[in-house]
């Protein structure tokens, strides 16, 4: 009989030699498929519902939503996140900003916004 000492037993296991490749078992095909069609069920025709009841009525020609709901005509901020950079300036000009040419449009709404608030307020 052979008395073999047994194997010091470590609490912490040794950290993965980083050299080692790991093993990575590939998805069957079927299953990357079946994703797929997930994907497409779950992601694009909910966009194509979306786009084509937003497009109803609208067939005739290229028009964007009609701005119907009373915060649209009422609130300042909604108003002019609505304006195009043109049409601010526009605006700016009726209503006697200096300097408005050169400013980007955040700076531009912060100006006319205060400009809203004081007339408003008086």
């Amino acid at each position: 009989m052979v008395r073999t000492s047994p194997q010091p037993r470590t609490s912490v296991s040794a950290p993965p030699d980083p050299t080692d490749r790991r093993q990575l078992h590939p998805l069957p095909k079927g299953l990357v498929e079946l994703y797929g069609l997930i994907a497409v069920l779950m992601v694009l025709i909910p966009e194509w519902l979306a786009d084509g009841t937003i497009n109803i009525g609208q067939a005739g020609g290229l028009s964007t939503l009609p701005m119907r709901a009373r915060a649209w005509r009422t609130l300042p901020e909604l108003r002019l996140a609505a304006m195009s950079l043109k049409e601010m300036r526009q605006l700016a000009s009726e209503m006697r900003l200096v300097q408005y040419g050169n400013q980007s449009r955040d700076q531009l709404t912060t100006r006319m916004l205060k400009r809203l608030r004081r007339r408003n307020a008086l």
